[in-house]
Formats: C-alpha cells, sequence, structure tokens
C-alpha cells in the first residue's frame, strides 16, 4: 500500500509537470502553495490540476468497480466495459446529446448511470437464463453481446446526426484533457457512496470467492452482498464513464495487479485497486503527451495498448470455465 501510494504520488507529480509546457517540479509546487500569475502557475492550476484530479478519481473508481465486478461475478476477466456497463453509460450520453437533454457532465452523470443500470439489468437477465444460471463464462458472454449491439446502435444515432457524432466523439475516446476544475466535485457523490458500498461489503466478497453455499454457511446474505457490491461498481463506473468516456481495461488489469502484490482479500485489495487505477490512468495520460508530443495521445487509447496484451495472457494461463 506504501508503495503503491508513493507511485500515485509520483505520477501525480508527472501529470503537473510534463506537458506540450513542461513545468519544473519547483515552479508546481510554488505555484500551488503560493499561487501567483506566471504563464507556469496559470498551466498548472487552470489546466493540469482538474485534469489530474479527474485522472484519480476515474481511474480510482474504475480500479475499485472493476475487482469488485470481478469478485462479483466470480469472473477474472470482468470488467466494466467486457460486462457491457461502459457501452450502456456510452449509450445513455448519446441518446442525451441527440435529444438534447443534457450538456457537460453534471447532466451526462444522470444518463450515465441509467444506460449502466439498464446494461447491467439486461446481462444479467440474458446470462441467467438457462441451464446453470448466471455462471461467470455466460456474464462475459452477454456482456460481450450487449456490449456490441449498443455499440451499433449508438453508431446509428451518431452517424444520423453530425452535431450529435461532432459533440460525442470527443468524449467517446476517453479522455482527460478539457475537464472543467469542478468536475471532480459533481463525481464526488457518486464516488463515495459507490466506494462505501463495495468496501462495506469486503468479507462478503471473499466468501462469494467460496461459493454461494460456503458463503451462506459464513453468515452472510448472498444476494444482499452481491447486489450492493454490484450497484456499488455500476455508481463508479457511471461517475468515471460521464466525467472521462469510457477508458478500456483499467478495471480488468489493475484488479489483477493488486491481488498479485497483496493477501489478506478484499480488504486490502479494494484500496490497492483504486490507487493502482488512479496510478495506471495518470501514467497513461502522460505517456499520451509524450508519444507524439506536441500532439496527444488520449488516455483512452494508451490504457487500450496497454490492456489488449494484459487479456491476451489472462485469457492464455487461466483456466475459466462454466
Amino acid at each position: 500500500m506504501v508503495l503503491a501510494l508513493v507511485l500515485t504520488l509520483l505520477t501525480v507529480a508527472l501529470s503537473l509537470s510534463v506537458g506540450t509546457r513542461p513545468v519544473p517540479l519547483a515552479a508546481v509546487l510554488d505555484s500551488l502553495l503560493h499561487g501567483g500569475s506566471s504563464p507556469d502557475a496559470l498551466v498548472v492550476r487552470s489546466l493540469r490540476v482538474p485534469r489530474t484530479a479527474v485522472g484519480i478519481a476515474a481511474g480510482a473508481a474504475l480500479g475499485l468497480a472493476g475487482a469488485a465486478l470481478q469478485a462479483v461475478t466470480r469472473n477474472p476477466l470482468a470488467d466494466p466495459g467486457i460486462l457491457g456497463l461502459s457501452q450502456g453509460a456510452a449509450a445513455g450520453v448519446v441518446l442525451a446529446i441527440a435529444f438534447g437533454l443534457a450538456h457537460g457532465f453534471a447532466g451526462y452523470v444522470w444518463y450515465a448511470f441509467a444506460g449502466t443500470v439498464v446494461a447491467a439489468c439486461v446481462v444479467y437477465a440474458i446470462a441467467a437464463r438457462g441451464r446453470g444460471g448466471a455462471s461467470p463464462v455466460k456474464l462475459a458472454l452477454a456482456g460481450t453481446a450487449f456490449a456490441a449491439m449498443t455499440a451499433g446502435a449508438n453508431t446509428v444515432v451518431l452517424t444520423s446526426s453530425a452535431a450529435t457524432l461532432d459533440q460525442f466523439r470527443f468524449w467517446q475516446v476517453g479522455a482527460l484533457s478539457g475537464r472543467a476544475a469542478g468536475t471532480v466535485g459533481q463525481m464526488l457523490p457518486f464516488l463515495v457512496a459507490g466506494a462505501l458500498l463495495v468496501l462495506v461489503h469486503a468479507r462478503g466478497l471473499d466468501a462469494l470467492a467460496l461459493g454461494d453455499d460456503t458463503a451462506r454457511a459464513l453468515g452472510h446474505r448472498v444476494q444482499l452482498v452481491r447486489a450492493t457490491a454490484a450497484l456499488g461498481a455500476t455508481l463508479l463506473t457511471a461517475a468515471a464513464v460521464a466525467a472521462a468516456g469510457p477508458l478500456a481495461f483499467v478495471g480488468l488489469a489493475v484488479p489483477h495487479l493488486a491481488r498479485r502484490l497483496v493477501a489478506g482479500g478484499h480488504r486490502w485489495v479494494l484500496p490497492l485497486s483504486a490507487l493502482l487505477g488512479a496510478a495506471l490512468l495518470l501514467a497513461a495520460d502522460v505517456s499520451g503527451r509524450i508519444v507524439r508530443a506536441p500532439a496527444e495521445v488520449p488516455a483512452g487509447v494508451m490504457t487500450a495498448l496497454v490492456g489488449v496484451p494484459v487479456l491476451v495472457v489472462l485469457v492464455r494461463r487461466r483456466k475459466v470455465t462454466a
């Protein structure tokens, strides 16, 4: 945990200092502590501080949501993207833009949340049909199918309206640039509520890993634990996706790294996933500023480049059964 905290602080420092206009760390600290009106101080306070804060919040939310979803579904490949939650949130934002129902994060978050809830219900309903109920593999397949269908529907709406496409494309790629200073404040209620719902059931998530019957024998209310943790993951995903777009693979890769680093169950895995998620997203954002400087590669592209190899390795190393 200490090493993860140090890593997160290091990525925060890099996020505040690295960019088209490099700012020395001494100047960064001076602008944060004493203000000032120099060009460096204005860049740090008005552009990079909001960007970095959104990166911390969104990365922590996605890491925490991914760890919770993998525990709830007992599926090592589960994350908000693979289970269709991110595409559900995207569908809500697309409809909000297309019909002029909302503008900016304050409006998007409600539609992203609604889309995420609908996606979770539909995916679970599809996976629960047939013999064996909602097994890990069936949930992953249902989520992938729903995500593909929703992506197609989103494309139909976007290609029929140039104005909607123009507004949506900046959000869809997943990025931290251009975020307003108050974005984290708007995310905060959803982040706090979602984190509490997940963390309060850390022991219950440990019990779910042993199977439903064993969890019941240990005194846990399985359906309550699963529903509460899933609701928390939904809140976290909705807030992160509404603020930063559908960032791929953060929720998939980070929990696996956390479980390799610590023992002690989800009491340690969950907070460590939050720290590592923030560090990973900030590192991806900083890398995107360096790769094609002075232009930028969006953070969502960089996380996908990192996440795809991780997914391939997981599929090759793990035997997932229905």
